[in-house]
């Protein structure tokens, strides 16, 4: 006998609920018929993530701090989709490239769409590659945005993963993927 392994969502209270994410305690009825409760969840808007390289094979990275570990990261360029860009990630990808750094590129790829955090989180990381990147423009940044662009070269890239220098789960896993096509 197949069991059904679904939870069944009992009840839900929006703890937050603002235009920056949804915290929710809720309670869902287990397989085995028995309440589960409380689980914790959330919703934030879905973000892409650009692993970019420019003309002269350097990686395009930014370096911020970052509230959960307190402390500032080196990382690849990302941000949220905006509302009129809700059917294309490629839009919001585009976009924040640009305006992080002043790099644009006419060579993109998806790479990959991920669920952030299927554990407690509704949303995705939509994953480009963009290639043959160049400085067009200076950065053009949000009222909270302080970022630091750096180019490195894939074995800089690798060094500073060796390192713990560079932490972000989904981007890591964008590089090691860029890095596996493009070594088959």
């Amino acid at each position: 006998i197949k069991m059904d392994l679904n939870w069944k969502l009992n009840h839900t209270e929006h703890i937050v609920q603002d235009e920056w994410i949804d915290f929710r305690k809720e309670s869902f009825i287990l397989p085995d018929g028995k309440e589960f409760s409380p689980f914790y969840n959330y919703s934030r808007r879905n973000f892409v993530v650009i692993i970019a390289r420019t003309k002269d094979d350097k990686y395009i990275t930014v370096r911020q701090f970052r509230h959960g570990l307190k402390s500032v990261t080196t990382e690849f360029c990302a941000g949220g989709i905006e509302g009129d860009e809700k059917d294309s990630a490629l839009l919001a990808a585009k976009r924040e490239l640009q305006e992080e750094t002043g790099y644009v590129s006419d060579h993109w790829k998806h790479i990959y769409t991920i669920p952030s955090n299927p554990t407690i989180a509704d949303n995705y990381a939509y994953l480009y590659y963009a290639d043959d990147c160049e400085k067009v423009s200076k950065q053009h940044l949000d009222s909270t945005e302080f970022l630091e662009v750096k180019e490195y070269t894939e074995d800089e890239i690798n060094d500073l993963i060796k390192n713990n220098e560079f932490v972000q789960p989904i981007h890591l896993m964008g590089w090691l993927m860029v890095r596996s096509e493009e070594h088959t």
